[in-house]
């Protein structure tokens, strides 16, 4: 038996199969939805903040858990990352979470729910932030190569010398390369069409603003951001200790609430756990 055949016809074998795999294309994003679509992503939960941070005495409202969601809208002509969780994906180790940072903890990494469902950051066209506190901006560097849809004065504020109060610049900083589209208006219609608004609440930091959605079945959504943290804060006209702007957020929510009774829009206040708790989650979605 010739072995120096066998073994010439086995590396060459092993060589053949590696040049497929090298030239085989990456896996590419779904096909385009013909309508709209809302994934919801399960980024984390912070537990411990006292109620007294946003406004209320002890006793007044019962301390609760803030659920830490992150969101992509699909559109026919592209995609929106909007928010992106309180822990970076590099901090889970190779065998996943849960993962713990403070009062912080997630137990997936966002990537891998975007890639449940076909997607990498990569393949995302927009990316916006409510605002830029830690605890929406963990994974933010990962979507440097989308384009960033933002204020100035957010952006000015997110990259200033010195950081403002709940801040992470380093979760970050790879956005000041990114291709940016300045928001200059009230709204800002994404794909031209009116079903993807953001619009400007400021306040609770300078360039906050939310997220307006029209959904063929769901009907018309709002996604509030930090415009509120507790339901109760509307009710009883509460405020956190550490806004930007009282006045300003009052000014906005007054804008948003007229916004929502003349669209009938339904609102999710991000952090509360009661309406996260009631949502689809990803892999399922609303159209």
């Amino acid at each position: 038996m010739c072995f120096k055949g066998i073994s010439g016809w086995f590396a060459g074998s092993v060589l053949a199969v590696f040049a497929l795999v090298v030239a085989a294309p990456a896996p590419s994003a779904p096909a385009a939805p013909s309508t709209l679509r809302l994934y919801v992503f399960d980024c984390g939960v912070i537990r411990g903040l006292a109620v007294t941070m946003f406004g209320f005495k002890e006793g007044e409202v019962p301390p609760r858990d803030f659920a830490v969601p992150c969101y992509l809208v699909v559109h026919p002509k592209g995609t929106l990352m909007w928010d992106v969780g309180v822990i970076p994906d590099s901090a889970f180790p190779a065998g996943g979470g849960p993962v713990t940072q403070g009062i912080s903890t997630a137990t997936r990494t966002l990537t891998s729910q975007l890639a449940a469902i076909g997607y990498k950051p990569s393949d995302i066209t927009y990316l916006a932030l409510s605002h830029y506190h830690s605890d929406h901006t963990a994974n933010a560097n990962a979507f440097a190569g989308s384009t960033w849809l933002v204020s100035q004065v957010e952006r000015d504020a997110m990259f200033a010398p010195k950081a403002a109060g709940i801040m992470q610049q380093d979760s970050f900083k790879a956005l000041k390369g990114s291709r940016t589209i300045i928001l200059k208006n009230p709204e800002y219609d994404v794909f031209g069409d009116g079903s993807v608004i953001i619009k400007s609440a400021p306040g609770h930091t300078p360039g906050h603003q939310v997220l307006f959605l029209k959904l063929a079945k769901t009907g018309p959504l709002l996604i509030a951001g930090d415009l509120y943290h507790y339901p109760e804060e509307a009710t009883m006209n509460r405020f956190p200790t550490f806004e930007y702007s009282k006045e300003e957020s009052a000014a906005s929510r007054a804008m948003i609430a007229e916004f929502v009774k003349k669209t009938g829009a339904q609102m999710w206040i991000e952090h509360d756990a009661a309406t996260f708790a009631k949502l689809k989650k990803s892999p399922a979605y609303y159209d």
